[in-house]
Parts: C-alpha cells; sequence; structure tokens
C-alpha cells in the first residue's frame, strides 16, 4: 500500500532525498529482468519490436532480491526452500504487465538523465498532504521525453545543444550578442552544417562553456569548430529538446506510464514512464520580441 515518507511542508526535502535513492537503487537494481530460478539469465531487449518499452521486473523489495542473489551465487540455494523461494517468487512483480495510465500535474522536482532519471511531481487534484508520485525513466533511455517552452539563457549548461544565429569572424568569435537561443536534440543522423566566418548564418553546437554573459559552442563540421558568442543581460532559451536537465519545479507534466504503488514504491506510486511532456510556464512577456 501506498506509505506517507513526510507531512506535507516536509515534502521536497523528501522527494530530493527519494530521487537518489530511485536513481541508485531503481535503475540499477530494481529494474534488472532476473529469474532467481534460472543457470542463466536472458536479458530482454528495452524495446520490442512492436515499439513497447519493456521493463522486465521490479522488486518490491530490493534487499530481499540481494540477498537471495548472493544465496544463489554461493550455491546455498537452489529452489528446494519454499519458505526461501515464495517469499523471492512474491517479491517479483512483471511492470509490463501492469496498465499504462495517463496523469497530469505540476513538477516538483527531477534527477539524473534521460538513462533512469526520475520527476517528482504532484497529479492533478492532490491535496497538500499527498505524497508525491515519481516519474521513473527507463534506465536504457528509451523513455521519451520532451521539454518545451522558454526560460533564462541561465538554464543552459554544458553538454546541451543549441541552435543560435550569429556572424562570427575566422577565429569564430562573435561580436553581436545572441538574445535568443534555442535548446535542441538534434536526431541521430543530424550533419552540423559548417560555420563561414563574417556572414549571419545558423550555427548548431554543443555547449562546452557557458558564462552569464559568453558561450562557447563545439561545431562537428568545417573549419571552425569552436564558436565564441556573446550573450546578452536578457537572453532567452527557447526549448525543444529531450534534456531533463532543463525540468524545474513548477513546469506542467504529463506522463504515460505503468503505474505501482504497492511496496517499494516511492511516494503515492512509482510511474514507470513511456512518454513524458513537460511544459514551461510562460515568462514574463520582453520589450523586444524574437524576430
Amino acid at each position: 500500500m501506498p506509505r506517507s515518507l513526510a507531512p506535507h511542508h516536509t515534502l521536497l526535502s523528501a522527494a530530493c532525498l527519494i530521487l537518489s535513492c530511485c536513481v541508485a537503487g531503481t535503475a540499477e537494481a530494481q529494474l534488472t529482468p532476473y529469474n532467481p530460478y534460472a543457470e542463466s539469465q536472458e536479458t530482454l531487449p528495452p524495446v520490442a519490436a512492436d515499439g513497447t518499452i519493456q521493463w522486465g521486473t521490479f522488486y518490491k523489495s530490493a534487499s530481499l532480491q540481494q540477498a537471495y542473489a548472493r544465496l544463489w551465487d554461493l550455491g546455498a540455494c537452489r529452489g528446494t526452500n519454499k519458505a526461501i523461494t515464495v517469499p523471492v517468487e512474491n517479491n517479483k512483480l512483471l511492470i509490463d504487465r501492469l496498465p499504462e495510465t495517463e496523469f497530469k500535474g505540476v513538477v516538483h522536482t527531477a534527477s539524473g538523465s534521460l538513462a533512469g532519471g526520475v520527476i517528482a511531481f504532484a497529479k492533478d487534484g492532490a491535496s497538500l498532504h499527498d505524497d508525491p508520485l515519481f516519474a521513473q525513466l527507463h534506465p536504457a533511455g528509451v523513455s521519451k521525453l520532451a521539454v518545451s517552452g522558454r526560460t533564462t539563457a541561465s538554464a543552459i549548461a554544458p553538454g546541451m545543444t543549441v541552435r543560435v544565429r550569429a556572424r562570427v569572424d575566422e577565429r569564430g568569435r562573435g561580436k553581436d550578442a545572441i538574445r535568443f537561443i534555442d535548446v535542441v536534440t538534434p536526431p541521430d543522423d543530424f550533419e552540423p552544417d559548417e560555420v563561414r566566418p563574417n556572414r549571419i548564418e545558423t550555427v548548431v553546437g554543443t555547449v562546452v562553456r557557458t558564462t552569464k554573459d559568453l558561450m562557447i559552442l563545439q561545431v562537428d563540421a568545417g573549419r571552425i569548430r569552436r564558436i565564441t558568442v556573446p550573450v546578452a543581460p536578457d537572453a532567452l532559451a527557447m526549448i525543444d529538446a529531450s534534456e531533463p536537465r532543463l525540468i524545474a519545479a513548477g513546469d506542467m507534466i504529463q506522463v504515460k506510464g505503468r503505474l505501482w504503488s504497492g511496496p517499494g514504491s516511492a511516494g503515492s506510486g512509482t510511474v514507470f514512464a513511456s512518454h513524458v511532456t513537460v511544459t514551461k510556464p510562460e515568462p514574463a512577456p520582453t520589450d523586444s520580441p524574437r524576430p
């Protein structure tokens, strides 16, 4: 049954603690398909032939499963003692047999990457006394995540892919401060155009370093591979990316996934998410609209 982890006034700190546990425990130990009665293990592919995400087995008690696995590895148990094997069998939950459900709500906090990250959120209609739900992203990185909306340029971090309109010289240095930055997730087969000097062009690159007034990009094409552009103080980031680091408290979230609210779940329940859509709230209007 669902368990109350903390009173509502300590909800956010509790959520952060649970997030770190979920990323380490759920992604690495809980979701690994394992049959304790088989001498050899067959790992399910993360995506089935029909495109369905496969989660495999969830262990309601990770410690019970780990203890049994140690006995198995030592040869101390081979499935003959029902006092051991029955609790072990009851400890397993086949996630893929749970029905898919859709949820809407507001983000509390997020942690981790696309591979195994966790997002805590309050679903629509929940009271202040309810623990959040936790959307678990697949550890193989196959959950579909879309983050969109506008935010300040300070949200951009190294490793993200951005698209800007800029003019740079032969050394890759820009003179005009950019005010609009698109944060994107290019398709796997994307090939950026080379950057030509002394003309305004669309530049797609990976952020190497960023400060409040400067951004350095790596472009994997052409002769000019390192781009340095000044950033305006009021610069905005337009987001259309699969990037969990851009998720923040107060964002609107929609989740499609398989809910488990029994033993071993987090908060009001763990949603093993196949699709997650996060939308930023609209920021205050700027005096200078984007061209």
